[in-house]
């Protein structure tokens, strides 16, 4: 039985097998750019649902003022007790609560107008120092 010469072969640089943990970064192109994908959509969705929140939170405040006004112009401009209380009382339409699920804050006398009052949401963090007030 005669035995098979081998033949050298020739390999580029980039064609030679590293071993098990060698990367072939040609395959992984895919596997990379769907990665960054995602995660470029995990970031704008993140971003998205918290100006969304922030959206329905002053959508939410502006209704909440208009029944506040309204109560104030029947009541001699005196404040409410509470949020609560214009909802029994047929001010409001809904809950007074934030896109968040918080309850809203509202604060009379105003800390920037004395005759007038504060309404303003905590934000997602729900802190009251936050920086993600909403008022």
């Amino acid at each position: 039985m005669a035995r098979r010469r081998q033949e050298p072969t020739i390999l580029f640089p980039w064609e030679r097998r590293g071993g098990f943990l060698a990367l072939n970064w040609a395959r992984t192109k895919p596997a990379r750019a769907s990665l960054v994908m995602v995660a470029l959509l995990l970031f704008f969705g993140i971003r998205e649902r918290h100006r969304t929140g922030i959206r329905a939170t002053r959508a939410t405040l502006l209704v909440m003022r208009e029944g506040i006004d309204a109560f104030r112009a029947d009541h001699e401009n005196h404040c409410p007790e509470s949020l609560s209380k214009l909802r029994e009382d047929g001010y409001l339409p809904t809950a007074p609560t934030d896109a968040w699920g918080r309850p809203l804050q509202l604060i009379c006398p105003g800390r920037r107008n004395p005759e007038s009052y504060d309404l303003l949401s905590y934000g997602a963090s729900g802190d009251m120092r936050g920086l993600d007030r909403v008022e």
